[in-house]
């Protein structure tokens, strides 16, 4: 038999006592682990299946998980939005702009053009293409597009929805306004959809607008947002400044221009015109002309192929630093007359031409006059360049009467015009002596 020491007893007591007080917290820690795992998901089980009552109908925020710090909440008990069709499939606004776009997309068309030139041997071959979109507005087969969509083309193709391609040429086009109307010739057993203009007139900052056209050549595409801003004034080209312009957040890229921009009612309040973007696709600013005046240059285009726009008959020059100076004017703005025409409402107003020849140009030298008025404001519009000057005569009609202020001998005048007929308009002239 073995004696073992005090020593050695105590010692053996002591770890036996630490081996059995952790092996009784380990079962407790365990034990309690699995309750409060029942627990979550049992909690988590009832939110699922809607088991705890419901006592706000109201928005609320449930806690969903706190196993960690940052616990997840997700939002319950939200009202649906309203739907309107039978089978409750879609939301009020997926179901109009469905509606829409079914009766609408087979009214835009896809455009295309080709460029022809010669080659050293004098063959005709296609220098360039482009594409765009434009809108049926008749039956007949008049389409209303852009004029820098057609511009120089020598063909002109317009597809339809159902994959047919026509030929089409142009009825007339404004440059001033940026609007051109096709025409192209569909089988009396083809009956088309046309898209009818809208008023641009009652727009609201906000509104919800729809555009369907062909970015990128995918054709019929449709994108929505909101009008938002109007009344802009955007340089499209050297001499156009298009005036009340429709700013969109709609998706317009390359293709979309010459398309229809629609109200939530399938009705063309705008056609798009411009993007702003550094890398030339959609960066949320596109820019849509108003219904108001395409319904107005549209009328005149099919009617006389070109707008019956009111006009002053004079010559003018775009005043410069360098033209002040010479001529020595006392502002270096505006736009100078250089001559006005005999017998002319113009001449009548008393609006003066210059006096002193001056040539320029080397290889083919032309003669303008300088010491006449210079036009500064015509009603409410400044006048600094021969944009601006088309622009403030866009809008007008031959008999309409427009006050005109310019600057002569050190003062401003202010002159009532008539405005005439641009039948046998005088050329302007943009030049920088």
């Amino acid at each position: 038999m073995k004696l073992y020491s005090i020593k050695q007893v105590i010692t053996a007591s002591l770890v036996t006592g630490f081996v059995m007080a952790a092996l009784a917290i380990t079962i407790c820690i365990n034990a309690f682990g699995r309750n409060t795992a029942n627990q979550k998901v049992e909690a988590a089980s009832n939110i699922l299946t809607k088991e705890e009552p419901v006592v706000d109908t109201s928005s609320k925020l449930e806690k969903l998980d706190s196993l960690s710090d940052d616990a997840i909440y997700l939002e319950t008990n939200t009202p649906a939005l309203e739907v309107i069709n039978e089978n409750n499939s879609y939301t009020q606004d997926e179901a109009q702009n469905i509606s829409v776009y079914d009766r609408c997309n087979e009214a835009v068309v896809n455009i295309t053009t080709q460029v022809m030139g010669y080659n050293w041997f004098y063959e005709p071959v296609v220098t360039s293409s482009g594409s765009g979109s434009g809108s049926i507005i008749d039956r007949r087969g008049y389409v209303v597009t852009n004029v820098h969509v057609i511009e120089d083309a020598s063909v002109i193709s317009i597809s339809l929805a159902d994959g047919s391609t026509y030929e089409g040429r142009v009825v007339g086009q404004d440059k001033e306004s940026d609007i051109a109307v096709l025409k192209f010739d569909p089988p009396e057993n083809v009956e088309l959809k046309t898209i009818s203009f809208g008023d641009s007139e009652t727009l609201k900052v906000g509104q919800k607008v729809i555009a369907i056209g062909n970015p990128f050549a995918l054709e019929r595409t449709m994108t929505t947002g909101i009008v938002s801003g109007l009344g802009r004034p955007i340089q499209e080209s050297t001499n156009v400044i298009i005036r009340d312009m429709i700013q969109t957040d709609a998706a317009i890229n390359p293709g979309n221009s010459g398309g229809p921009l629609l109200d939530s009612q399938g009705r063309m309040i705008g056609i798009n015109t411009i993007i702003y973007s550094s890398s030339g696709s959609s960066s949320g600013v596109g820019f849509a002309i108003p219904a108001s005046t395409a319904r107005r240059v549209v009328n005149d285009l099919m009617r006389y192929g070109k707008v019956n726009r009111g006009v002053m008959l004079l010559s003018l020059i775009q005043n410069t630093s360098r033209v002040a100076s010479y001529a020595r004017y006392g502002i270096s703005t505006g736009m100078i007359v250089s001559k006005v025409r005999k017998g002319s409402e113009a001449e009548k107003a008393g609006i003066q031409g210059g006096t002193r020849a001056v040539q320029y140009g080397r290889f083919n030298p032309q003669t303008v006059y300088l010491g006449g008025d210079i036009i500064t404001q015509i009603d409410t519009i400044a006048i600094s360049k021969l944009a601006d000057y088309y622009s403030a005569l866009e809008n007008k009609k031959p008999g309409d009467t427009v006050e005109v202020t310019v600057y002569r001998d050190g003062k401003y005048i202010k002159l009532s015009v008539t405005l005439e007929s641009n039948d046998s308009t005088t050329d302007s002239t943009n030049t920088n002596i």
